[in-house]
């Protein structure tokens, strides 16, 4: 097996930066046509630039269902048919229950689940149209390993990497069978920009210091996995895959 994707279509939302933005690279350098969905239009547009190639730079926010469609349709122009998405933008606000801010609840939920229902349903035409033309066609979920294990303080986000863990089996039982692989990657502790928007500042220093106690991955280690993944062959589908540091068990 080798992690050649000459000739297919990537889209990664959450491409701004981290998971999303080294899963861009490692695709492209791998041979795939790359989609680039993200709010900060500089962040997409300068990574775009530095891949160079085939690379297409959208602005998209994945809450809003219409602008997913909207970028759909632009990556369908541009590229044609989708046969790699990965869905890869989330948030993560962590604040003690009682006095957490539910506008944060809002935009988890809002992100983490809705934004991963909208990219699918936007592309999943497309994926079942390659599928049954007998090419590899792969919706990849990013979940985390909190939507496992326990952390005080992060019920919400937990909550929905939880859903995204079972969305996932499930949307594996409806479109395993028709040939599209559907698969969540769940990561430990990676060196992102997830958190730092979270206003508990005291969640927020927490999690800077489980950060510096480990050493963590780094957001390449999970670019990694998503290529061999979806380069995998045709009959085989990595279905859940965790990873994580080492020192985190």
């Amino acid at each position: 097996m080798t992690n050649n994707l000459t000739g297919r279509v990537a889209v990664i939302t959450g491409a701004s930066s981290g998971i999303g933005a080294a899963t861009a690279r490692q695709l492209a350098r791998n041979g795939a046509k790359v989609a680039l969905l993200g709010r900060r239009k500089d962040r997409v547009e300068e990574l775009a630039a530095e891949i160079g190639g085939d690379t297409l730079a959208v602005v998209s926010d994945v809450g809003n269902q219409h602008s997913v469609r909207d970028a759909a349709a632009t990556v369908r122009a541009a590229f044609g048919p989708v046969d790699v998405v990965v869905a890869n933008a989330g948030v993560m606000l962590a604040a003690p229950f009682e006095s957490a801010l539910t506008d944060e609840w809002d935009e988890m939920v809002g992100t983490n689940i809705n934004g991963l229902l909208y990219t699918g349903r936007a592309f999943i035409d497309d994926l079942l149209a390659v599928a049954a033309e007998g090419r590899p066609a792969d919706l990849v979920l990013i979940g985390s390993v909190g939507g496992h294990t326990i952390f005080p303080n992060y019920a919400v986000y937990g909550a929905t990497k939880a859903a995204v863990a079972h969305l996932t089996r499930n949307l594996r039982a409806e479109f395993g069978p028709r040939g599209v692989r559907v698969k969540n990657v769940e990561p430990g502790f990676v060196g992102t920009e997830l958190g730092a928007g979270m206003q508990d500042e005291q969640q927020r220093a927490g999690l800077d210091q489980w950060r510096t106690e480990i050493e963590i991955l780094e957001p390449g280690d999970i670019a990694d996995a998503v290529a061999y993944a979806v380069a995998a062959p045709k009959r085989v589908n990595i279905a859940e895959l965790i990873i994580v540091p080492t020192q985190q068990g």
